[in-house]
């Protein structure tokens, strides 16, 4: 088989042209399964559609061709296939025109799928007009009818429509669209007004102006202009995808700056909020410690003497009045009943506010509560001191022992033991108290009311409020184990950024 008469150039030309189109459909496929931009998604569409199918209508009429030059022909139902190609191809063209001018233009009140229709029909009884009126060249004139009565006002449609698409996007500033669209609209233009140039044949305007018409007068193929604009249309269409997608990435950067910046918000929110609450909770402590000095002080100064002062007129009044066993007996017990209120008042004074902890410090006064749980409850306490000694910040002393406090209380009211352990830790930068016994330990579905008695919270608070941590680990039958962790400053800085807690020392002594 020779490949002598092949024409390569037209061969190439028909393959761009099939390549521009093929490419623009693929393209605005799946542009239009995005978010519309360019146009609606209802619109772009038939575009992709026209170009998918116009694309591989020109590759199968290069098949065609290769049989005319090499005196092989195909058979004539791959023309039939070719020339109804042409025409499906043209009908989506015609719908995208009609619409966008539709969606664009107010002023117009026709629909895009009645003109489609309506041209479809014409050419349909066109076709069967020029098929009854002569058989034999049925396919040329369907093929020039589809030319004339599609491919033209749809390509002017399409023109019209992008053209006004594209004053759109003059009229929002938007020149990056604007432009390939305007572009894109004359290439389209032009590319339907090229297909007046139809295939010779025996019509009343094809028998002078056509395809062998255009060659005579410009010196080359009608395809090679219809494959100049296919190639125009391509490429603006393609720069305005790649306009929108940059817009995309733009709109994409600016929603998660702004995320970011919301975030931002919202963490210095939760900051400013938490180191409210922290400074809250912290004044809460101070104003809980300064109240039970004031009542350690009352309970010191007036209730405490008031017995004193008491005691001492029923010993004047024993000693005073004669000598009477009944009325003896009555003061002895009175004297007795006011003896047990000092002591109750002087144990009342030391747990509102021990005279250890702002005298002698927190060791101290640990050690003073581990023998006082014991004389009091039965506890026996271990106290464990790791680490160099020093005085803290008077407020972290304070919340350090009642967080020790509270816990021994649960270990003698709930463990079911009769030992525990009390370590106190100096470490660089911290202070850490365990307190840890061999109890039955907490379940973990405990009540929640059950819990709260236990002042789980109040510790845990306590701990926060002077920027600490508190955990709880507990299991059943295993014991239970408290442990708070305090930062602390240098030695002899004691919070020097914070202000001082201020609680008046006193002598709660007898």
């Amino acid at each position: 088989m020779s490949t002598t008469g092949i024409r390569f150039d037209l061969v190439l030309v028909f393959f761009i042209y099939g390549l521009a189109f093929f490419s623009m459909g693929i393209a605005l496929a799946l542009e239009s399964g995005r978010t519309p931009v360019l146009v609606e998604r209802r619109a772009i569409r038939p575009l992709a559609l026209f170009g998918l199918l116009h694309g591989m209508h020109e590759w199968v009429e290069i098949i065609l061709l290769q049989g005319i030059w090499l005196g092989v022909p195909f058979p004539p139902q791959l023309a039939s296939v070719r020339v109804g190609m042409l025409a499906i191809s043209f009908i989506p063209l015609v719908y995208f025109g009609a619409l966008m001018l539709q969606r664009t233009e107010q002023r117009y009140r026709y629909t895009g799928l009645s003109i489609t229709l309506g041209l479809l029909l014409l050419y349909l009884l066109l076709v069967l007009y020029a098929a009854r009126l002569d058989p034999d060249s049925f396919l040329p004139r369907a093929d020039a009818l589809a030319r004339y009565l599609l491919a033209i006002p749809g390509g002017i449609l399409a023109g019209l429509g992008l053209r006004a698409r594209a004053r759109q996007f003059r009229a929002e500033k938007r020149p990056n669209l604007a432009t390939p669209f305007e572009w894109a609209a004359l290439g389209f233009a032009v590319y339907g007004l090229t297909q007046v140039f139809v295939p010779p044949v025996d019509m009343a305007l094809a028998r002078s102006i056509n395809s062998a018409f255009f060659l005579a007068t410009f010196g080359f193929p009608v395809q090679v202009a219809r494959a100049a604009m296919a190639v125009l249309i391509t490429l603006n269409l393609l720069r305005a995808i790649q306009a929108v997608e940059r817009e995309r990435e733009e709109k994409l950067l600016a929603a998660q700056q702004a995320r970011l910046e919301a975030l931002e918000l919202v963490q210095r929110d939760l900051v400013e909020r938490e180191a409210l609450r922290r400074e809250l909770l912290r004044r809460t402590v101070i104003a809980q410690e300064d109240e039970r000095a004031r009542i350690a002080r009352e309970l010191h100064d007036e209730t405490a003497q008031f017995l004193t002062a008491l005691s001492l007129n029923l010993a004047t009044l024993r000693n005073s009045v004669p000598l009477n066993l009944k009325i003896e007996e009555i003061v002895a017990q009175l004297q007795n009943q006011t003896r047990q209120m000092s002591q109750g008042i002087y144990r009342m004074v030391h747990d509102l506010r021990p005279a250890q902890l702002d005298d002698l410090g927190l060791v101290a006064a640990l050690q003073y509560l581990a023998e006082e749980e014991q004389q009091r409850t039965g506890l026996k306490v271990t106290l464990e001191i790791d680490g160099t000694r020093q005085r803290l910040d008077q407020l972290v002393e304070t919340v350090i022992f009642r967080v020790a406090q509270e816990a021994l209380t649960n270990v003698a009211r709930h463990a079911r033991c009769d030992q525990a352990r009390l370590q106190l830790r100096f470490r660089p930068g911290e202070v850490n108290l365990r307190v840890q016994d061999e109890g039955i330990g907490l379940k973990p579905s405990a009540d929640p009311s059950f819990l709260s008695s236990l002042g789980l919270a109040g510790m845990r608070e306590r701990a926060e409020s002077i920027g600490g941590k508190f955990s709880l680990v507990s299991q059943p039958g295993h014991g239970t184990l408290v442990e708070v962790t305090v930062p602390i400053s240098e030695p002899g800085l004691k919070y020097a950024e914070e202000e001082p807690y201020e609680s008046d020392p006193f002598d709660v002594g007898g």
